[in-house]
């Protein structure tokens, strides 16, 4: 097996994303029915399913000995077990945001090791046309240009966001303590509906933090990269540097200056 050229690969992923959004968007301008996975508020649209079908059919085409996971269809394309590259797709990261006509979600798309170690991330919105990539030590960048996280000093200046698990309603670990904790000791707390915009929007300074827990790999893999390439900071609740590894990680992603400080909230509440 050769040794992929990472850069060479952004155009060909691009180009998927970019398919990817024009069925969400076609999707987007139709009524969207809903049917439950897990729970009445875990949701999937027929976009989902027909965006992943697309990517991974793509994919495999391109990269048959390489293995594919999607949010709705698992694991596909070459066995786990052997194939040195992963793939981790979520054909739309804010389902509840599409389903709901509100204008915030992206698909995302990752290339990993084996060990999940990203090395190629490409997050697409449609309804702004904002395509975050990125390459393991190639930087950050949207639609062409170089991005960089803030300089924000001190947690009591930022702005940071989170989301909230779908068993909020009978699992007493929902989040809620841990946004209340923050509330108090920050500039403004904000609540987007999409994981992997998150990260990119603390990639590009629009953010200053953002921390979530319960979330698969194929919500943040991309993203995690698109902030460490800009220069922030992506750790578990404890400061570990692979969250990605566990099927319901928790993150803490910052300009790496508040890190510290982020952390030090999540663990007076342990």
């Amino acid at each position: 097996m050769s040794t992929l050229l990472l850069p060479d690969l952004v155009p060909t992923v691009t180009a998927l994303a970019h398919g990817a959004g024009e069925i969400v968007m076609r999707h987007f301008a139709a009524p969207i029915p809903t049917a439950s996975k897990t729970s009445r508020i875990d949701i999937v649209t027929a976009a989902d399913t027909e965006v992943e079908a697309y990517l991974v059919g793509e994919l495999r085409g391109l990269f048959p000995d390489h293995h594919i996971v999607g949010e709705e269809g698992g694991g596909q394309g070459a066995a786990e077990i052997g194939a040195a590259y992963h793939w981790f797709v979520d054909p739309i990261d804010g389902t509840v945001n599409f389903a709901s006509k509100l204008p915030h979600f992206c698909t995302s798309i990752a290339l990993a090791t084996a060990d999940r170690q990203p090395l190629l991330g490409v997050v697409y919105d449609p309804t702004r046309r904002e395509l975050f990539t990125a390459v393991r030590d190639g930087g950050a960048w949207l639609n062409g240009q170089p991005i960089r996280v803030t300089q924000t000093a001190e947690l009591v200046d930022a702005v940071i966001t989170s989301g909230f698990p779908y068993d909020k309603h009978t699992n007493p670990d929902n989040n809620l303590r841990e946004w209340g904790a923050f509330l108090t000791r920050i500039r403004g707390e904000r609540r987007l509906g999409s994981a992997a915009l998150d990260l990119c929007y603390v990639a590009a300074g629009r953010l200053d933090g953002y921390w979530e827990k319960d979330l698969k790999t194929w919500d943040v893999i991309a993203g995690m990269l698109i902030v460490r390439e800009a220069g922030g900071t992506v750790t578990d609740y404890a400061g570990g540097q692979n969250p990605q590894r566990e099927d319901r990680g928790r993150y803490v992603a910052s300009n790496g200056v508040v890190h510290a400080e982020m952390l030090g909230v999540l663990a007076g509440l342990a």
